[in-house]
């Protein structure tokens, strides 16, 4: 199991092919494995074309709930990487599976609001529901209770839930009539996701977690998350898919999300360091989080090594 014996690392041609012959599917983590911002990694074309010319399912996962599916796999197009919808799952697409599927909120009639950005309204109006909020530029203005469009005339009864991920809009009046929600009993508080960083290109950035604690302190209420670790997400995944958890792999950068959702879902592990973690991290026994099976340098040394017979 994950954990029990120091990671190997992937620095090898030997180790590389045997690490390969292990697995059938492989779930990427985005940001800081493939990419950092709109830089793609060195070697993650040919990585990905490596891998699916061996016969390899490959899938996206990604606590990201700024894009929608479909945005992403135009993210993909946009660096000459060809991936359908069906391979991508998103925090996003996993909340408005969570609002549907357990909380079973009626399309039509429950209305959702968001505290988020366009890739949460997204998934949830291709699943029949009426947002608010979210990116709604009328949260631009500053805040005033007695002129807010969304105060006026008192809340709207029939929001039932609040959906909340990272915002890059931030702001007061943002935060204000989320929070008036948040004080209703009857409507739920779902996150995509609380990773408290994202990693971009030599920085390390505000991620959802930090957002989302702002409205856990204001409410005194805790969200019920659907992104990485939860094991809802994998559960839809291996649902949409029918992969087989011993012969999959997680390929992520954090060790508290992706490390943890692929070891507690009974997955393989690798770690990349071209995002969040160190090697002295990866190396580092924690009783907070597990360690990886694997690591690497980057994504491109499975390419590398594999072209070395």
């Amino acid at each position: 199991m994950t954990g029990q014996q120091a990671p190997v690392k992937l620095d090898t041609p030997a180790g590389v092919h045997s690490f390969l012959d292990q697995y059938d599917t492989f779930l990427f983590d985005c940001d800081g494995v493939l990419w950092l911002g709109t830089h793609l990694l060195p070697l993650v074309k040919e990585t990905l074309a490596m891998l699916t010319a061996k016969g390899k399912q490959l899938y996206f996962v990604t606590n990201n709930s700024t894009k929608s599916r479909a945005a992403y796999a135009k993210k993909f197009a946009s660096f000459g990487i060809t991936v359908g919808v069906e391979q991508i799952f998103t925090s996003s697409y996993a909340a408005a599976l969570h609002v549907r599927d357990e909380l079973r909120l009626a399309p039509g009639a429950d209305k959702i609001w968001v505290f988020g950005e366009a890739g949460i309204q997204d998934e949830l109006q291709l699943m029949g529901y009426e947002t608010m909020g979210g990116a709604d530029e009328r949260l631009d203005a500053p805040f005033a209770a007695d002129a807010s469009p969304f105060l006026e005339g008192g809340l709207d009864p029939a929001v039932r839930a609040v959906v909340a991920g990272l915002d890059t809009h931030l702001n007061y009046h943002r935060l204000s009539v989320t929070l008036q929600y948040l004080q209703q009993p009857e409507v739920a508080f779902v996150a995509t996701n609380l990773d408290n960083t994202l990693p971009q290109k030599g920085l390390k950035l505000p991620g959802a977690g930090t957002m989302i604690q702002c409205l856990v302190t204001a409410s005194g209420r805790e969200p019920q998350a659907c992104g990485k670790p939860n094991q809802n997400m994998l559960k839809s995944i291996v649902a949409a898919t029918g992969l087989d958890r011993t012969r999959t792999c997680m390929v992520g950068d954090r060790l508290n999300t992706d490390m943890r959702f692929g070891a507690d879902g009974g997955l393989g592990t690798l770690l990349v360091l071209t995002g969040i973690e160190t090697e002295a991290g990866a190396l580092a026994p924690s009783a907070e989080h597990p360690q990886p099976a694997y690591y690497a340098d980057k994504l491109g040394s499975l390419y590398e090594f594999s072209e070395i017979v």
